[in-house]
């Protein structure tokens, strides 16, 4: 379970990023995936992807704090990607990675249309 502030970071992030990931710029929820599923033709399984999580912008193994500016909202799916590498890049490399294959019709595992994006 995630610390208090931990929480209230994510959350302040989602809405300083207008419910949109730091990496991909889709849409994402925040307490249940039921609405967002309906809203956007998913299934749970599809709209779980795109839960809001807590991106540490430096890592709490490196020295990063729970703290407002260290902390953004990513989408389930893009932070886990990034952390699945061996060396997790760093956030602005990766997001221009996320950006590249996005260009490129790539990244999610499914078809997203412009009401995510």
């Amino acid at each position: 379970m995630a610390h208090k502030s931990v929480i209230k970071h994510r959350f302040a992030a989602f809405d300083r990023q207008g419910g949109r990931c730091y990496y991909c710029g889709f849409q994402m929820w925040r307490d249940t995936p039921e609405a967002f599923a309906r809203r956007h033709g998913l299934s749970l399984r599809q709209a779980r992807h795109f839960q809001c999580t807590a991106e540490h912008l430096v890592a709490r193994q490196d020295g990063g704090r729970d703290t407002q500016s260290n902390i953004a909202a990513a989408c389930q799916w893009c932070n886990q990607r990034r952390h699945k590498r061996k060396d997790a890049p760093e956030p602005q490399e990766y997001k221009a990675l996320v950006e590249k294959r996005l260009s490129k019709g790539g990244w999610h595992p499914l078809q997203t249309g412009p009401h995510l994006f």
